[in-house]
């Protein structure tokens, strides 16, 4: 199969659901069938909790035959009551947006850009010695296409 890229494996790494130990899956019920994929971290998971849930399984072999912890058995189980299958794919980490741009940030900005011509790196500056935030001179620039996105 060299030469050919497995489809499956690029979604799974694109979506942030790829297993990052699918070796340390030691359920047999992977390997029973084609059709269950130590790969994919959400069907990993879902097969887990199914089996302590239905099976009644204990928790902690459960996870480990998985090759998960603990505690990333409760968090799935958690997520998975709340938020049902959509809650077992893996969240976006960090800010989920520009904290640090607030309005009165960029009510500042808004206004320096309006009294004088300044790139990005000089506004940062300036919001530095303002507010005491350090932002990054690209996250600027985000901000203030998404303000002339909302304009239009």
């Amino acid at each position: 199969m060299a030469g050919h890229p497995d489809p499956k494996l690029a979604a799974l790494r694109a979506q942030g659901a790829l297993h990052p130990h699918p070796e340390a899956v030691r359920d047999p019920l992977f390997d029973t069938h084609a059709f269950f994929d130590r790969r994919d971290l959400v069907q990993v998971k879902y097969e887990m909790l199914r089996r302590a849930r239905v099976e009644g399984h204990a928790v902690g072999m459960t996870a480990a035959a998985c090759g998960v912890s603990r505690p990333t058995f409760y968090h799935a189980q958690t997520a998975f009551r709340d938020r049902g299958l959509p809650g077992l794919l893996p969240q976006k980490r960090g800010p989920r947006h520009a904290h640090k741009l607030d309005d009165a940030v960029m009510i500042f900005v808004n206004e320096l850009r309006a009294a004088e011509a300044l790139g990005a790196r000089a506004l940062a500056q300036r919001v530095q010695a303002r507010f005491g935030v350090t932002v990054h001179p690209r996250s600027l620039e985000r901000a203030l296409r998404r303000q002339e996105k909302q304009r239009r």
